[in-house]
């Protein structure tokens, strides 16, 4: 093990980090206070769930608490805890270096005025450094439970940082902030005391001040100034919003208030706790999926912090909820950090996710404002739960909003219930397009004769919708179906007209596929076109061409398939074509009908540079 001094660099990755804050934030500098305490209280966790397998290493000092305190003369805040501390080689990792992959996001998401706002410092796991907004130089000391060996940590961040040993450490880390000389509001008492009450009143550890005189601290007189209590542990009825809206801002290092929440006492063989709240915005990792780094929810069995546990206690597509769940008995295996899966943690995933949705039900019939926020900030995300959570498809469906051909605009405020309260005498069937773009699904000619109809059509546009449409294939007992795919079902005058319609074409359908050749799987007379001379029709189970087209950008190899071309004998590009004698004009005119197709499907044209050329010929005759 390496000892003594030692000069390192930081990562690159830190550095930038250390720039942006050392010449870039300036707004809201008291997150620094937070965060520290926020890092402290995660050290007081660890060492409390470390010591229940191995209880010598709170045996020193077993009262656990975060104390922060100033030299006014030393122009120094410190803030310590007796929690697990840190080796040397976990102060390199932890600070150091880029322990996942938050920094990296981090520096992606400042961009334009949120490179001045250190409020989203927190969001990303790179709290530590929160502390050079107010400090030009931070020192660390720091010893772990269990070793005898302390280490110490400088740096002014400007690019590289010392490490030594330390001798005559207590168990915990201390970080202190040399202030920088314009920071003088952070020496006065006051100020200590209100920032830490309006951030971190609800940490469930004691956070002592020192007592002090015309504002200088009095040696060994401390007082605890949190309510240092589990918030989730009292009765409703005795926490007010303001308590609960701190907690979740302490809980989730959000600066912004929590949208709603839900607070429940499950009693019986099974007792638990929840206190589950849904986020205003979105938290930066979530359209990535979040499956690395999920901290949403954390669990605590009997008030002991155990793991950050969101994968065991919510599915992924509920992955942006917050909030702790607080169990009176859970089993854990021999490395008592990853929980079994027995009916035990069952029924209280079952219990989070039905009141989760019970959260959002409420929200959608009792306040429109706060929900067009939710499914603006999570709509995308909850989508995903049509494809995961089958158990609750129903339920999810009918919280689901959508444009239409019937609603306002791009808005997506339609509900499967509103679309049913619309529907026509006699129609059966709930009718839905997807397309890379609202414009392009509400200008699809695809849609032509159910508009012609009077039909209301629903518009998706979001990556996720053709996914989940072919998922949701029902809803209320109604069939849901692409109105892309497959055939339209017609009446029997209908069914007529178009049989007629396709015997009277027949020449020219043989004769558009023999000259479109292998382009083609098959070519048909339309009964979707009113207006457009084509379209493609897709089989039940093929994928829309926008799709393949993201997923071959993505770089997955997509099968090849045949379309099939439906043409519309009324238009007079078809009928140009019909009455064409000679092959190399007919020619041009059959590919470009299936290209016009396979553009308005959103695929991507194999030539674009021979399409041209062709739209050029015809054009000039």
């Amino acid at each position: 093990m390496t000892t003594g001094t030692e000069t390192r660099r930081f990562e690159a990755e830190v550095a930038q980090v250390l720039h942006l804050v050392t010449h870039s934030l300036y707004s809201h500098k008291e997150i620094f206070l937070r965060e520290l305490i926020s890092n402290a209280s995660d050290a007081c966790d660890k060492l409390r769930f470390e010591s229940l397998a191995n209880p010598s290493l709170a045996a020193e000092d077993s009262e656990l608490r975060i104390e922060v305190s100033w030299d006014p003369d030393a122009r120094t805040v410190s803030v310590r805890d007796n929690g697990i501390g840190m080796s040397r080689d976990e102060v390199i990792a932890n600070i150091g270096t880029v322990a996942s992959s938050g920094t990296r996001r981090y520096l992606e998401a400042l961009s334009g005025e949120q490179k001045n706002d250190a409020r989203l410092i927190g969001q990303f796991g790179v709290g530590f450094y929160s502390a050079f907004v107010v400090a030009d130089r931070v020192t660390v000391l720091s010893r772990r439970a269990g070793s005898d060996e302390g280490v110490k940590w400088e740096s002014d961040g400007k690019g590289e940082y010392t490490l030594d040993d330390a001798a005559d450490l207590a168990r915990g880390t201390t970080v202190i902030l040399h202030l920088k000389a314009d920071e003088d509001e952070f020496l006065r008492p006051w100020t200590l005391r209100q920032t830490i009450r309006k951030y971190s009143d609800h940490v469930a550890f004691p956070i002592r001040v020192p007592k002090d005189k015309d504002g200088k601290p009095e040696d060994g007189e401390f007082e605890t100034i949190n309510a240092a209590s589990a918030l989730w542990a009292r009765p409703k009825s005795e926490i007010t919003e303001d308590e609960y809206q701190g907690f979740y801002k302490s809980l989730g290092h959000d600066f912004n208030d929590a949208l709603t929440w839900t607070h429940n006492r499950v009693e019986g063989s099974q007792s638990f706790t929840t206190l589950l709240y849904l986020p205003s915005q979105p938290p930066f990792d979530l359209a990535m999926g979040g499956r690395d780094e999920r901290k949403g929810l954390k669990l605590y069995i009997k008030r002991v912090f155990i793991m950050d546990a969101a994968d065991e206690l919510l599915p992924n597509y509920l992955r942006f909820v917050r909030g702790v769940v607080d169990a009176d008995d859970l089993p854990l295996n021999v490395s008592r950090e990853i929980l079994q899966q027995n009916r035990q943690l069952e029924k209280i995933r079952a219990a989070c996710v039905k009141r989760v949705l019970d959260l959002i039900e409420k929200l959608a019939r009792d306040d429109a404002d706060k929900f067009a926020t939710f499914w603006k900030a999570f709509g995308n995300t909850l989508k995903e739960g049509i494809v995961e959570d089958s158990a609750n498809r129903e339920r999810i469906a009918k919280l689901l909003r959508f444009a239409s051909t019937k609603g306002e605009g791009a808005a997506q405020v339609v509900s499967l219930d509103d679309y049913i309260g619309r529907m026509q005498v006699g129609q059966d069937v709930i009718w839905a397009i997807t397309a890379d773009s609202h414009t392009a699904a509400a200008g699809s000619p695809q849609l032509e004769v159910l508009k012609a109809r009077d039909i209301e059509v629903l518009l998706l546009s979001d990556r996720i919708d053709e996914w989940m449409l072919g998922n949701l294939t029902e809803y209320a007992g109604k069939k849901i179906q692409s109105a892309a795919k497959g055939e339209l079902p017609l009446d029997e005058a209908g069914k007529q007209k178009q049989e007629e319609a396709s015997k009277q074409a027949a020449p020219l359908v043989e004769r558009i596929k023999a000259l479109l050749g292998e382009r083609v799987g098959d070519v048909r007379v339309s009964a979707r076109l009113t207006d457009s001379p084509s379209c493609l029709a897709l089989a039940d189970f093929d994928m829309a061409p926008h799709l393949a087209r993201l997923l071959r950008e993505a770089g997955h190899e997509m099968p090849s398939a045949k379309p099939t071309l439906e043409i519309n004998p009324g238009h007079r590009l078809v009928q140009r074509l019909e009455g064409e004698g000679d092959d190399a004009k007919a020619g041009d005119l059959a590919a470009l009908l299936l290209e016009q197709a396979e553009i308005t499907a959103g695929a991507q044209l194999e030539d674009p540079a021979s399409f041209v050329r062709r739209m050029n010929r015809v054009l000039l005759g």
